[in-house]
């Protein structure tokens, strides 16, 4: 196969002199098409309530079109991730810009057919799932020698992290503030994420590429394997940890407001955003506070981010148990602090277990096992008949902290490791 290995200096210059004389820091500029794609995933979610009380969709169906965006992102983090360890960071970055505009096309086009909005929500994954493997790694090696030879180790996770929950943030507080009080209300959201998509796509466009084709001769198959998933740590760390994180920032801002959309009459797509809001921008406050901790080989951040989830999911049982509002925003709070932690955490994981060449099919599973957190919604609706929500949330939080206990039971192992994977 063609392998892959680090640009070396290039004819008439070194990488860090070609770094200098770009307008934009390569690792900020890949960040940006990380912030437009996921502002176009997670634009589609404060607007559930809109779908099911205007269009008449019931909650499974807007529940199921939340997690429709996962069909997408599963295969594109398995496929891309692994083929861009193979043939480089910018031929698989490339069409995710599109993927994200077709989809939030369709998804405007589609307000009262389902139909579209599902063809739009697995579009909107296709493209996810490509910035999340591929962009996630490129901002990586952006964000170390010879591109950035000034930042601190861990800053290429914690930089994809950011602009990740950036872009989530204000992707669902901009698309709920213009449902609610602008005209066009299932279209204007979307036409705004095309119109970003497209002008930081020129940015991106413009990043260096971080590897190239080499020598040898192996199958392509081969390299979608990725034999780092079978190491001990990945494991019995990151495996329990990983469909939390999803999973936390779905509880916050897809259940919650729709179970306590009757307590705020008028203002349900605001409230929704509200959610939103909160919770993403404590994932962002919580992001920054975890790094100081992730940096040593200790799973000491992951159990804390776990400590914080099952907090998180004791709230909501609280929450719905009570109907209070102010209640429901303390648990989106704390379900966002554990959103945050556990993301960056786990992408700092990934960073240590995997080789030197298989940094974005590890990422890859990593996020494909976080998106089954999306799925949340809709497996709380189809117990419904059985249990109440706050039975539910409180499973949730015991569950929580039964995968504390599996992840303090890992010893401190060298990573990458040289066991038999």
């Amino acid at each position: 196969m063609a392998t892959l290995v680090a640009r070396g200096p290039r004819r008439g210059g070194t990488p860090e002199s070609g770094h200098r004389r770009r307008s934009l820091p390569g690792w900020l500029a890949v960040c940006g098409m990380l912030f437009a794609v996921a502002w176009g995933g997670n634009e589609f979610t404060p607007l559930l309530v809109m779908y099911r009380l205007e269009s008449g969709m019931s909650a499974q169906v807007v529940n199921l079109l939340l997690g429709a965006y996962v069909l997408g992102i599963v295969p594109a983090l398995l496929v891309g991730g692994p083929l861009s360890d193979r043939y480089g960071r910018r031929p698989l970055m490339f069409p995710a810009p599109f993927l994200c505009v077709a989809g939030s096309v369709l998804l405007a086009l589609g307000s009262e057919t389902a139909a579209l909005l599902f063809a739009g929500r697995v579009l909107s994954g296709l493209a996810l799932g490509l910035v999340m493997a591929v962009g996630t790694s490129w901002v990586k090696e952006l964000s170390q020698a010879p591109f950035d030879p000034k930042a601190s180790a861990g800053a290429g996770a914690s930089r994809a992290s950011l602009a990740l929950t950036l872009g989530f943030l204000l992707g669902a507080v901009v698309a709920a503030s213009l449902a609610q009080f602008a005209p066009m209300a299932a279209v204007l959201p979307y036409t705004v994420n095309v119109v970003i998509t497209l002008l930081l796509a020129v940015a991106m466009f413009g990043a260096p590429e971080t590897l190239e084709r080499g020598g040898g001769a192996r199958r392509l198959v081969d390299d979608l394997k990725v034999p780092s998933a079978l190491h001990r740590r990945f494991l019995q760390v990151v495996v329990p940890m990983a469909p939390w994180v999803f999973g936390a920032s779905a509880s916050a801002y897809a259940v919650l407001p729709n179970l306590l959309a009757d307590r705020v009459p008028g203002q349900e797509i605001g409230f929704s955003g509200l959610m939103c809001l909160i919770a993403l921008a404590c994932g962002v406050v919580a992001q920054r506070l975890i790094g100081r901790l992730a940096v040593t080989d200790s799973v000491r951040p992951v159990i804390v981010a776990l400590a914080v989830t099952a907090v998180g999911m004791a709230l909501a049982a609280w929450a719905t148990a009570t109907s209070s509002v102010p209640a429901a925003m303390v648990a989106a709070a704390v379900l966002g602090a554990g959103y945050g932690t556990l993301l960056v955490t786990g992408l700092r994981e990934v960073q240590r277990v995997a080789g030197p060449d298989g940094l974005a099919g590890l990422t890859a599973v990593f996020y494909s096992i976080s998106y089954l957190g999306f799925f949340v919604p809709a497996v709380l609706e189809a117990l419904t008949p059985w249990f109440d929500h706050q039975v539910m949330f409180g499973a949730g939080a015991l569950l929580a902290l039964v995968c504390v206990v599996v992840v303090a039971l890992c010893p401190k192992r060298p990573v990458p490791s040289d066991e038999a994977r």
